[in-house]
């Protein structure tokens, strides 16, 4: 169809309205109106408590405040992934203005539910652009933004510094998802093949395959046990420590939260900032950003965390260079 010239700029302009209201009206129309908008946080498994907190103090550092001006409703699959399209079809449903995907299983979820409503999300494992999350980091597009890691080779770290605290480690066990930790497995591989470290891959999928992980660690002779980053390892972080010290396996995560549950090492970025700055991204949302205009972020701190506790309980000497470099010594 032909325009004329005095047609093509208003249709223009219009056009351009129509796609600016696709990912970010909702929560202004809401506010507008004198309603409270509401945000749906969801994941695989139940939020830790400190990771709320984290995510509500992001949203009230730009004066939103649950139950008094935005309404956050939490759910989770209860750690069934298969659950979650069930769970972001009741919130799509209920007309959130935004959607908060705690993971990458719940991310995909969301993405899959809604190409309208805007995602905020803390992803740990996968590359937001390969994939096809956001077109780009600078600029996502779309309507997805948030924090992501995407660092596999943090795992090559965390086995240098196991071999700071235990240099004759020869054999080291890795446990992971297969799918989610796929690079992470990758990375450490490799990694372990430059400092001369066998690994033995242990792969685990459900809470039930912890126990039987670790206890095939202690009988094949590993050393050592690196936890790659997953809802599963975050959630029984008490449990893993716990069992891991019962088999005198020094056990390494990424999350902080871990060595303050009793295991040996932490090396990663702060969880709770993580959340804290999508409480953030939310807030400026709600307040009519686009998403695909807020740019990806990524972790800038890394934190070195040791329990002297549990590093004593297994007979291990934390070297003072070491012990001077961590930004934390739990005693």
């Amino acid at each position: 169809m032909a325009y004329t010239r005095s047609e093509m700029p208003r249709r223009a302009f219009l056009a351009s309205v129509a796609g600016g209201l696709v990912v970010a009206p909702r929560a202004a129309r809401a506010q507008s109106a004198g309603k409270s908008p509401r945000v749906g946080a969801v994941g695989v498994t139940p939020s830790d408590p400190a990771l709320i907190r984290a995510f509500a103090e992001g949203l009230g550092d730009q004066g939103y405040v649950d139950g008094r001006n935005v309404t956050i409703e939490h759910r989770h699959a209860g750690g069934q992934p298969d659950q979650l399209r069930g769970v972001l079809a009741e919130l799509v449903g209920s007309r959130c203005d935004v959607l908060f995907a705690r993971g990458a299983g719940a991310l995909t979820a969301a993405r899959n539910a809604t190409s309208s409503i805007p995602i905020v999300a803390v992803d740990l494992e996968s590359d937001p652009v390969a994939m096809g999350f956001v077109h780009n980091l600078a600029r996502p597009g779309g309507n997805i933004t948030g924090v992501f890691l995407d660092l596999p080779e943090l795992s090559g770290k965390q086995l240098q510094l196991l071999r700071d605290i235990v240099p004759t480690i020869s054999r080291v066990a890795i446990l992971g998802d297969p799918v989610l930790n796929a690079p992470q497995f990758r990375a450490t591989e490799q990694a372990a093949r430059d400092l001369g470290i066998r690994l033995t891959r242990l792969e685990v999928r459900a809470p039930s395959d912890l126990e039987r992980a670790l206890e095939a660690a202690r009988r094949g002779g590993n050393r050592a046990v690196i936890l790659l980053s997953s809802p599963l390892v975050f959630v029984h972080r008490e449990e893993i420590a716990s069992m891991a010290a019962s088999r005198h396996l020094p056990a390494v995560s990424m999350f902080v939260e871990f060595a303050e549950a009793g295991g040996l090492m932490v090396y990663g970025p702060s969880l709770r900032e993580a959340f804290r700055r999508c409480g953030g991204y939310v807030a400026r949302i709600l307040r009519g950003a686009r998403p695909g205009d807020l740019p990806i972020e990524r972790p800038e701190k890394f934190d070195l965390v040791i329990n002297r506790k549990t590093a004593r309980a297994l007979g291990l000497a934390i070297p003072p260079a070491l012990r001077q470099r961590a930004d934390q010594v739990i005693e």
